[in-house]
């Protein structure tokens, strides 16, 4: 009986404790034993674990007063909110989670205005009330300010003590509706998320919307037209658990056996081969990544490994993107897209620890439109693929829209940060009244000044107060060239990349100075040099190691020692004219100037 379902999901700005309210739900509902249980259960990376962040969304069912509750616990962090997106898709209703200390921040408005495009109902909480310095008047007065709704329709609780909990589960099972019955219609389960394994193939988590599917139908995925047989089916508790079927307004897996994983797409539809359903579900927005860079296995005969990785990597990262590229430096590659630094950070990682392949990423550029003077447009999205400079009219960058949440006192820091990064200011809100205030201000920034260490300063320069989300605006004129990084005078093409005009020197400094510091000094003189064009705009150098020819020398003439030293800068320039004096660059000197 879907009258009996709850469908939903909680959203949240990152470290605002989801995960742990996640913890008390399956805790107070029984669904976990207490001596199985562990903090952040749904965290089933151990990257996730550590860093303390949810990365994956992650669905489990608890019963609870003779109700089904699907939650799916959601990430926070604007770099994975195309997960949160998916996970919206597939419930009826959301519990907008605040901490009581830190009130609503930039991403906490960011995934209610998801939640609210998709119609979903909101049940605002505030979450820590059990901290000290928790603030539950001015916190419920921001939310109002936000929603629009009334005091007493505020939560409170504490995802660590267990307060609260049990009053928020009967509100979830009175305000979420039901979801529709639609049991009589073909059956159609929408994909929003999937995942290989070696022994089952692709298994794919999905929401029934009409129908219901019953373990060994032969299945038929909508969207790439693929057949196959319901090898199992169940549900999540959030291990997996098999059901004999799956019926609508259920949440659930289905075990495919399907070998290839590009056959089961993330928002496709199931439905049956028999009665198919004649439309598909309204799946998800193809998501654009905004941040490029190329990867490369260290080993040069890992590229067919680390492409199968990928591959495995995408079922479950749908916002991954990638195509092969060649580097004369570095070898067979992929050219990867990426919503973010931070999403580049995990995909690298979880390369190193799922796959055990380490790999060597260029320096992140954006996504640039070109104009040519041939009346072409192109997109590159990456320094090696920049025309000529005869042949180019004008180059276009992405602009963003940028929100940034920060109290008042700090305003003055945040706005000469956004100020020095090219920003332009929209407005300012208020949030809160009172002596403690805070402001949401509105900027468009280029896309090139967010990449890099702009949330780390941001950060600085608000004593860690300041919260930020930023979307795609549109693209505008901009004066950018190409910067290559000459290393021992031989261009490193891994570390080219396109830069403002006006900031060449000071970003050409910053390379040369982070290279000096991690290059490992040779036996002749390296010279490190930024160029743009053949004009150097900065150089450093790296004095030799200088072996002590002179040490076995016991008293004679100084003719001797200077002979000896002569003999010695001879050998260095012979090392250096017969190629020998080529420099082997480390992977910390590349992470340096990629973390620059």
């Amino acid at each position: 009986m879907t009258d009996k379902i709850r469908n939903f999901c909680i959203i949240a700005h990152i470290d605002h404790g989801k995960s742990t309210l996640a913890d008390r739900f399956l805790e107070v509902t029984g669904t976990i034993d207490k001596r199985n249980m562990k903090n952040q259960l749904l965290d089933t990376m151990d990257i996730e674990q550590e860093r303390g962040i949810t990365i994956k969304l992650q669905p489990v069912r608890m019963l609870y007063q003779g109700h089904i509750l699907n939650l799916i616990d959601t990430p926070g962090h604007v770099d994975f909110s195309y997960e949160v997106s998916r996970s919206l898709a597939a419930v009826e209703g959301a519990i907008l989670l605040v901490d009581a200390s830190q009130g609503v921040q930039a991403q906490t408005i960011a995934n209610l205005y998801l939640a609210i495009e998709q119609n979903l109902t909101i049940i605002p909480v505030m979450n820590k009330i059990d901290l000290p310095n928790a603030n539950p008047e001015k916190v419920a007065e921001e939310i109002i300010h936000l929603i629009g709704c009334k005091r007493e329709d505020i939560l409170s609780c504490s995802g660590k003590t267990g307060e609260g909990v049990p009053e928020l589960l009967a509100k979830v099972i009175d305000s979420v509706p039901a979801p529709l019955d639609t049991k009589a219609l073909p059956a159609r389960a929408l994909i929003f998320d999937s995942f290989f394994d070696d022994y089952r193939g692709v298994i794919a988590s999905v929401r029934m919307k009409d129908g219901a599917l019953k373990k060994g139908d032969r299945i038929k995925f909508m969207g790439s037209g693929k057949v196959a047989e319901a090898l199992d089916i169940g549900h999540y508790a959030p291990q997996m658990v098999s059901d004999p079927m799956l019926e609508n307004g259920h949440t659930g897996y289905v075990v495919s056996g399907l070998k290839e994983i590009g056959n089961v797409r993330v928002g496709d539809t199931i439905t049956l081969e028999k009665a198919p359903a004649t439309s598909q579900l309204p799946g998800y927005k193809e998501v654009k990544p905004m941040v490029f860079a190329g990867v490369f296995p260290n080993e040069g005969d890992a590229y067919s490994e680390m492409r199968d990785a990928m591959d495995k990597l995408k079922l479950n990262d749908s916002a991954l993107f990638f195509e092969p590229e060649h580097s004369q430096a570095l070898g067979f590659g992929f050219r990867c897209g990426f919503l973010g630094m931070l999403h580049l950070e995990i995909f690298q990682e979880r390369l190193r620890r799922e796959f055990d392949i380490d790999i060597i990423a260029t320096v992140p550029s954006v996504a640039y439109h070109i104009f040519k003077t041939n009346g072409t447009e192109i997109t590159i999205k990456s320094p090696q693929d920049l025309p000529d400079v005869q042949q180019i009219e004008h180059i276009e960058e992405p602009w963003m829209n940028v929100d940034i949440i920060v109290p008042e006192n700090f305003i003055g820091n945040v706005m000469s940060l956004v100020a020095e990064r090219k920003g332009i200011y929209a407005n300012t809100e208020y949030l809160s009244t009172g002596s403690s205030q805070r402001a949401m201000l509105h900027y468009q920034m280029p896309l090139a000044s967010l990449i890099t260490d702009f949330y780390d300063k941001l950060k600085s320069v608000s004593s860690g107060y300041a919260s930020m989300n930023y979307d795609f605006k549109d693209y505008r004129k901009s004066d950018v060239v190409k910067m290559d990084i000459l290393i021992a005078e031989e261009a490193v093409e891994a570390l080219s990349l396109l830069v403002w005009r006006d900031e060449a020197h000071n970003i050409g400094k910053k390379i040369v100075n982070s290279l000096k510091d991690t290059l490992p000094r040779q036996q002749f003189v390296i010279k490190i040099q930024a160029t743009i064009g053949g004009k150097v705009v900065a150089g450093e150098k790296i004095s030799a190691l200088r072996k002590d020819v002179t040490a076995k020398l016991y008293g004679g003439d100084v003719t001797r020692k200077r002979k000896l030293l002569d003999k010695q800068k001879k050998g260095k320039k012979k090392m250096m004219a017969m190629g020998k004096g080529k420099v082997d660059i480390p992977t910390e000197a590349y992470l340096a100037v990629l973390k620059r």
